[in-house]
């Protein structure tokens, strides 16, 4: 994953810590208050997280440009969901997948680095062609060409209730892009209104749907034709 914003990045970290103070409105005690500590992680040893560490609640990649209110451009990584424990490291086959030890690792980019593991692996994991294990060597990250590495994944052990289908529901797998002072406010804010119109109406009339009249090289609504399943008919036209 490259940033949008620039190929020369740095990783940052905020998160909140407590600190004590006097309180205001009683000077002989104390009280602990929240603060955002905001922290550059400046080599890949400190930007790799194992899977059960701690990690900052927020960390992006920032560009040196900045947005019309003074803050670095970047883009946050927000992880969804991590995989299991894939092997003991004491195993003589873990090197093979040793990407697995890690939910995120940011490295420097290189082209002798293009994937995390081979498919010779597989053949002969006890001595592997790729261990990514090797890529962590503690250089310095920033204002580097970067690449974040992630690791996805969940635990599913088939249930009565996997029958016949089994739920998506509450199954999320993934990570999450997203801006991060990249813009200078929300970019919906341009997105054009709504159109919200009943099975009386027709959604081909431009009166009742704007987005009718666009030409179809610019629309993003598809064209479905008229189908009939299970005795119900032109359920697109609803």
């Amino acid at each position: 994953m490259e940033s949008p914003v620039s190929v020369k990045n740095s990783l940052v970290a905020n998160d909140m810590a407590f600190e004590t103070v006097k309180a205001p409105w009683s000077p002989e005690n104390k009280i602990h208050r929240m603060k955002i500590v905001r922290k550059v992680l400046d080599t890949e040893n400190k930007a790799a997280f194992r899977l059960h560490d701690n990690m900052p609640r927020h960390i992006y990649f920032a560009a040196n440009s900045t947005n019309k209110w003074g803050h670095k451009q970047g883009y946050r990584i927000q992880m969804v969901s991590f995989s299991g424990d894939h092997l003991p490291e004491t195993d003589p086959m873990e090197r093979a997948i040793s990407w697995g030890r890690y939910k995120l690792a940011v490295t420097k980019r290189k082209e002798k680095e293009p994937f995390s593991t081979s498919i010779y692996n597989q053949m002969d994991p006890w001595t592997p062609s790729v261990a990514f294990a090797d890529f962590l060597n503690n250089e310095s990250i920033i204002n580097e060409d970067l690449v974040a590495w992630i690791t996805a994944g969940f635990l599913h052990i088939p249930h009565a209730e996997d029958i016949p289908n089994t739920p998506t529901l509450g199954n999320v797998i993934g990570f999450f892009l997203r801006p991060y002072n990249y813009f200078d406010d929300d970019p919906s804010m341009d997105s054009p209104d709504s159109v919200f119109f009943s099975s009386q109406q027709d959604p081909a009339s431009c009166n009742v749907n704007y987005l009718a009249c666009v030409p179809k090289t610019a629309a993003c609504l598809p064209s479905f034709p008229p189908f009939t399943y299970e005795g119900f008919q032109n359920m697109t036209t609803l």
